[in-house]
Parts: structure tokens; sequence; C-alpha cells
């Protein structure tokens, strides 16, 4: 078989698995054996959910390593609409975080990842308002495209469809999962999927039932048990300890997890199918006897598992090459896929061949030439490989290696090839602008996949033993770091220019012109230039109208100053963005975005140029405000867009004499939460209060607070919340000083909300707080706990359960407004 008819094979039937994509997973001897097992193993399960967290990492685990199911997790959003609690990324790059998140995950428990293209609105309190944002049919046509190229022989749902799931959300995605179960075997339902893939009908739909949705000491009184806290002694540990670690990866929800050790009952329910009574795959035929025509097959891979030499592994490659041809025969294209990429990961780790593709710098511009290099190596005795080709994907060339060219035992051997950076390396789902609800894409065979399925790559054919075998590799740039030590990063390719705004809005207090730095740089490996200007609304102006661009040398930046005038009237959707001129094209400009932490993969992504522009009417009642940072949040920032002088202080700073320099203290969104110190600290805060100063205190969640009595008199908080943002504020106290110094508050002051009103709102409290507002979702009860205000000593306390972490970096001028009478002193 010549190089370009293994290529077009591989193009058809190669699987990308994307939790091992940095670097070729090494495997054991034990793990090895696992792998062998799994051969004879053809069942599947999904587990289908809302979010990243939802899933079961101790059930993933155990049986995806126990079992050794194919094991799949679809998890229909990607977390955009939650909290931080690792930094201050918000909305599509917390949705990037966590996605990685979960891939992390998934390397440890062995299970694949999978999305739908549903938006993570924010909290919503039942699935009637999930599916207006989401689009019940789209969401759903997705969930049912994941299940057909899956095909689950049982399909698992965390939460049940009703309102014991709690959020609208998880109910959501119980009541998806009951409706694509049926219309997955429909060929009436979504037909134009059936070009791609067939119809599918798994045996069984459960809910894994929890404490959590039955009410805590509550039992399951009817379906199905079983105990899944095995050890693994080729693994040296049990499905609990994996599952720790698994669920530990979900950093930026704080859900480090404890490992647990010893029997774990698992609990189902029935919604779809008939209730297994021994196993979850009862009346499923797992192994190759579902396939026609396997029986060499069976008895190939028996006798593999049987001979295995767990110190010698490299005796099984010439079964394991023998089985290949065998599997790939198979009329069941599905299996086929599946089990010879299993073959051919095996076949690599027996023979210790191990090789990887790196790009000569982190970074390319759209169009260059990226030089690649492919490091190969043969690490056990005996096995003969030989190099027959390497090409990268796009436009790369074909390196040819002479086939009598062995790869020398244990020496690494390179090849280089070019790279052509044909396409931005922008997530497939932030393409295009997308809704509330939905992501848009442009390709229904993206669906699903938690990150591009075509980045950059080579396909490497190598000779072993005489059988020709394709690979891919993704290309990745590799370093050493002096701390961290040898590192991968995936390879960005962006725009030849980028321009990055400071902040995500840009906020005029009355007419007074602001300054608008924009930071240009560009990224080609020569010389690159342009003409930028800024994009305003009618009535709008700035100046330079535009401003010549000329970079020598990669990431080469050059800063440039706007002074943008505000018009004579504003809109609450006004925005700037930059537009860039090439010589031989015209664009709209992304910014170069880096999201890097160490227990995921750095992530580069192009948002829009772009920053909301908004005029703000307001006073100022406070000039120098001292902020004590929670869990992360913009707000400062925010702040200072309106002219506040504002520090950021720790708690050696929490003295009298330090905060009495401040007009008010502020303190960030869960800090009560994540910070052991505030029992220490908020004496001396409420000190600073009863001397005269203000301190408003941001929203914590009813668990894990760091200590009682948050205020001065005493208040509880509830999970209650008001997700509309439009919902409809009521002045219970119009009288209330926070409503008119500065500032006078009216209705008009709470449009162009984001997201929601406020959450983990106040319930019982001192009768001696004011309680200045009212709001409700539709058709629920009324909640007057968003805003506590009571004069302390000679100063004000505050509490707000309202977001103004969400609206202040956005810029919405109602909350600027309120946010600044917050910030008052008393008279």
């Amino acid at each position: 078989m010549n190089i370009r008819s293994v290529l077009s094979f591989l193009s058809i039937f190669f699987i990308f698995h994307y939790a091992i994509a940095q670097s070729q997973p090494a495997m054991n001897g034990a793990e090895i054996k696992l792998a062998l097992k799994k051969l004879n193993t053809l069942g599947s399960v999904l587990y289908f959910a809302a979010h990243p967290d939802d899933e079961n990492t101790r059930l993933i685990s155990w049986l995806a390593k126990e079992r050794l199911y194919r094991t799949g997790y679809l998890s229909l959003t990607r977390g955009d609409g939650g909290q931080n609690l690792i930094g201050t990324e918000q909305g599509e790059e917390l949705g990037l975080i966590r996605t990685n998140e979960l891939l992390a995950a998934r390397q440890v428990d062995g299970g694949e990842q999978f999305f739908s293209r549903a938006n993570d609105f924010g909290f919503s309190k039942t699935y009637d308002e999930t599916f207006e944002f989401w689009g019940k049919e789209n969401i759903l046509a997705d969930a049912v495209w994941v299940i057909r190229k899956f095909r689950p022989d049982v399909i698992i749902t965390r939460f049940p469809p009703d309102e014991r799931a709690g959020h609208g959300q998880h109910q959501a995605s119980a009541i998806l999962a009951i409706e694509a179960f049926k219309a997955a075997a429909d060929p009436n339902r979504f037909p134009e999927q059936l070009t791609e893939v067939s119809v599918w009908q798994a045996k069984r739909l459960l809910w894994n039932t929890s404490n959590f949705s039955l009410g805590e000491g509550a039992t399951s009184s009817d379906g199905f048990r079983m105990d899944i806290g095995d050890y693994n002694p080729l693994l040296g540990q049990s499905y609990g300890e994996i599952a720790a670690e698994s669920r530990t990866n979900h950093k930026s929800q704080g859900f480090g997890a404890a490992r647990q050790r010893g029997a774990i009952t698992e609990r189902f329910e029935l919604l779809g199918g008939d209730l297994p009574q021994q196993t979850l795959l009862d009346g499923v035929e797992t192994s190759w006897s579902r396939v026609a025509g396997s029986k060499k097959i069976q008895s190939l891979a028996a006798k593999l598992n049987a001979d295995f030499d767990i110190t010698h592994p490299e005796k099984s490659i010439d079964d394991l090459l023998a089985l290949l041809p065998l599997v790939n025969q198979i009329t069941d294209a599905h299996w086929k896929t599946v089990k010879s990429e299993e073959l051919k990961q095996l076949i690599l780790a027996c023979g210790g061949i191990w090789f990887e593709s790196y790009a000569a710098a982190p970074k390319f511009a759209l169009g260059e030439q990226v030089p690649v290099r492919t490091a190969f190596i043969v690490r056990r005795p005996g096995i003969q490989a030989a190099v027959v080709g390497v090409r990268a994907t796009g436009d790369g060339e074909i390196s040819e290696t002479p086939e009598t060219t062995l790869l020398p035992y244990n020496e690494l051997h390179e090849v280089s090839t070019v790279f052509h950076a044909a396409a931005l390396t922008q997530p497939y789902w932030l393409n295009h602008p997308h809704g509330l609800g939905r992501f848009a894409i442009d390709r229904q065979t993206d669906v699903g996949y938690p990150q591009n399925p075509d980045g950059p790559a080579t396909t490497v054919v190598l000779r072993i033993n005489g059988k020709e075998i394709a690979f891919k590799r993704p290309i990745v740039y590799k370093y050493t770091h002096p701390v961290r030590g040898e590192v991968y990063e995936p390879l960005a390719i962006s725009p030849r220019i980028t321009a990055n705004i400071g902040q995500r809005a840009l906020v005029f207090n009355g007419d007074e012109p602001k300054t608008l730095q924009v930071i240009f740089t560009g990224h080609t490996q020569g010389s690159v230039s342009a003409t930028a200007s800024l994009r305003l609304p009618e009535g709008w102006r700035a100046t330079p109208e535009q401003t010549s661009l000329q970079f020598a040398l990669p990431d080469e930046e050059q800063a440039v100053q706007f002074t943008i005038y505000p018009g004579k009237t504003a809109t609450l959707t006004d925005s700037v963005s930059v537009d860039l001129k090439y010589p031989d094209t015209g664009q709209e400009a992304q910014a170069f975005r880096v999201i890097d932490y160490t227990h995921i993969p750095k992530i580069t992504w192009f948002p829009p140029a772009a920053a909301r522009l908004s005029k703000v009417e307001t006073g100022i009642s406070a000039q120098r405000i001292g902020y004590l940072p929670g869990a992360g949040d913009l707000v400062p920032q925010a702040l200072r867009e309106i002219g506040l002088e504002v520090d950021l202080l720790n708690e050696r700073d929490v003295t009298a004499e330090k905060l009495s320099q401040y007009d008010a203290i502020v303190t960030g969104v869960r800090l009560y939460n994540v910070n052991d110190r505030m029992r220490y600290m908020h004496p001396r805060l409420l000190e600073y209060v009863e001397n005269g100063g203000t301190l408003v205190v941001q929203y914590n969640t009813t668990g894990g607070l760091s200590m009682d009595g948050i205020g001065p008199y005493p208040f509880t908080l509830t999970r209650n919340r008001v997700t509309d943002e439009t919902a409809t504020v009521t002045f219970l106290e119009p009288e209330s000083r926070v409503l008119h110094f500065p500032n006078e508050i009216t209705a008009a002051d709470f449009e162009g909300w984001i997201q929601e009103r406020g959450l983990y709102f106040v319930g019982e409290a001192d009768e001696r707080y004011q309680r200045p507002l009212r709001m409700a979702d539709p058709g629920e009860q009324a909640y007057n706990g968003s805003l506590l205000v009571t004069p302390y000593g000679k100063g004000n306390f505050v509490y707000t359960s309202l977001s103004f972490f969400r609206q202040l970096p956005v810029g919405v001028p109602g909350a600027y407004r309120l946010f600044v009478n917050l910030l008052a002193k008393r008279n």
C-alpha cells in the first residue's frame, strides 16, 4: 500500500482522541494488559447531563476501567454561565477553561467528552426558560447526533425530568435525554443527519439517582443498585480514588475531592427501555459475538490476552499486526473504527514506538509556512520499524523516507516537513457571534467535538514488521520550564495583526472624552503592515481617524492612543470595534487572548477587538476605595473606569490606620467563602465602619462560609435568586438614602442588565436592616433580600446579592449609578 492510499484510509477511519492530544500517551504494562482485555469488550455507555461537574466520575471511571466499556460524557453546555474560583474569566473564556478541565478529567477516568451547541446562560429555574433560550429542537438534534455517532448501548442521565433536578438546565437535560433516546432510533426525526450517521436505539435509559435529587436521607424504592467500589490491582487504585483525581480537575469550580475507598453504591431508576437485573448492560452482547464474521478476531484476541508477557510486550506485536486487517474487514463500520484505533495504539505501546510532531514556535500567523519536526524512537528490541512518510494536514508536503532505512533501536530520528497555516485555531463554536442560548457553528459534523476536529496535525505512516499503518499526531510546541519541566502547548495560528483593548467596556461619565489604548501586535515571521481605524456608533468620533501599522518582527507591539468623543445620545448596545485594512484585504480586527493555568493546556483564542461604549450620568460619592478580592471578579477595574481610585488590599492592609485612608471598603464576590482569614479580618472591618467608614460586602454562597455573622447584626443567606435580568424591581423603602444620593435611582437604572438580577439573597434579617428593593422572576415569589443597608456606629454597612460582578465590567449604566450610591458615607 503506498502512502497516499494509506492516508486516504486514515481520513475515513481515524478517531482523534482529544483527551490525549498533548502528547502520545504513555502506557505501562498494566495499562497495556487492560487495553488488551478491552479489545474483547464491545459495550458502550453515554452519560448525559447539563454542565461540567454534573458527571459522576466514580461511575465513569468504573465503566471505562473496570468494565472496559467505551464510556462518554455528553455535557450539553461548557459551563460558560458559572462563577470562576481561580481567576476573573467569565462567559466564553470560562467555557474554554471548563472544556479543558473536562478533558483533563477524562484523561484520568478514561471517558470521552462531548458537547452540544447549548450555551450556559446562567441559572434557570425551569426547563421552559431553558428551552426558550436554547431552542429545544436545536439541542435535541445535537443530542440525537451524538447518540447516533457514539452508538451507546445504555444512556444514563444525572438528573430526573422534574423539579427534583433543581436547576432548570438540569431538568432540561433529562427531558432531552428521554426524547433523544427515542428520536435517535426514528428515521423521521432529523433525517438530514442520516447521510453521515445511522439511526440508533439504545437498550435502556436510566437515571443515576443521588441524595441531591432524592432528598437527603432518602432512598430509591425501585430500580437497580450496584457496588462500584472495586479496587483495580493493575492500576493500584479503587474507582473512588480515580474519581477524586478526575473531579479535582474542575478547579475553576473549587471541586477538589477526597479519595474514597471501600464500597460505593450507585442507584438507578428506569426512564426508558427495560430495567437491568444483574448488570447495567443486561441483554446487550458486549463481546465480539455481536459482530458478524468475527470468529477469527475472537480467537486471536483471546490468544493475545493469554500470551501477553508484561515484561516483554513486544512479543505481542505480530499477533496485533495480524489482528488489525481482520478488524478492518468487518462490515460493522462503527466497531471497525473503534477497535482498529485501539489496536493501533496497542501496537505502538507494545513496540515501545514513540513519535511526536513539534512546531518551531508556539504561534504562527495565518498563511505562513510552519516548519515541523517529527521525532521517532523505537524502544523495544526486535521491532522492525521504518518511516514511510510524514505529511502535515492542510497543504503540507510529503517527506518520503527510503523504505530500506529502518528506525534505529533506542535512538531518536527526526523527519522535517511543513504545515501550511490555512485557518485560525479559533475554537469552532466561537467562530461566529452567538445568541444567549446557543453557539453558531458552520458544520453539522463538528457537533459533539470538545475541540476543533481539524486542528494542526501530521499524518505519519510507519512500516512495522512489514505492515504499513497510518497515525495522526497534533502539532504542538514543546519547551522546558525551569519549574514545571517539560511543557506542551497547542500550536496557535493567529491573525496577521491583532488588536487588544484593555477593557470590556469604556464608561463615559458625562460628555468628557476618554482615551482608549489599543495594543496592536504583529504575528508574522516577516514584515506586515496595515491601516487601523475605529468603528463607532453614529454621532461618536475618534482621533486619530486612522493610524498606520508596520511590524518587522514577530510579537512586535505598537500601542495607539485613540481619543473618543461620545455622541449626544447613547444606547445600551453602543460599542466600538477596530477595523484593519491590509494591502490585500480589509476586516474587523480580532484580539489575541491567552488563558494560562498549569492544570490545563494553554488556551489561545481570538475574540472580536471590540468593547462596549457606555454613558453613565453619575455623581461621585466616594473617591478612594479599598478592595479585598474574593473568588475573582473585574469590579476594581470597572470602578476605575468612572475615575475612582481603587487599591487592592490583603490581610496586612486590614488595620485601623490603613483602612482609615479609604472612603469605602468593598469585598469581592465570595470572599467569606474562599478566605479562611476573614474571621480575623472581619472585626477590624466592622471597627472601620464604627469609626465612620462604608463597607460594601458583595454576595457569598450558603455553603462553606469561613465564619458566622457577616454583618453587624444577624442575617441568613439562602439559595434564592432572580434569574430574569428584566425582572421588575420595586422600591420598598423609597426614602432610603441609597436610592437618592448622589444619584436618583429609578426603574430605568435596571435596564440593560445581563444574565440575572442577583443570587444567594438574604433570607431572615435583623429589623435594623433596611431592605430597599424587591424583585421576582415571572410567576414566582418576590424576594426582598438583594440589598441590605444599615447604619453602624458612625458608618454604613451594605450587603448586596445583586450581580454587580457581571454588570459593572460590561458597563451597565444603572448598575454603576446604584453602586456609587452604595459607596456613600453617612451624612
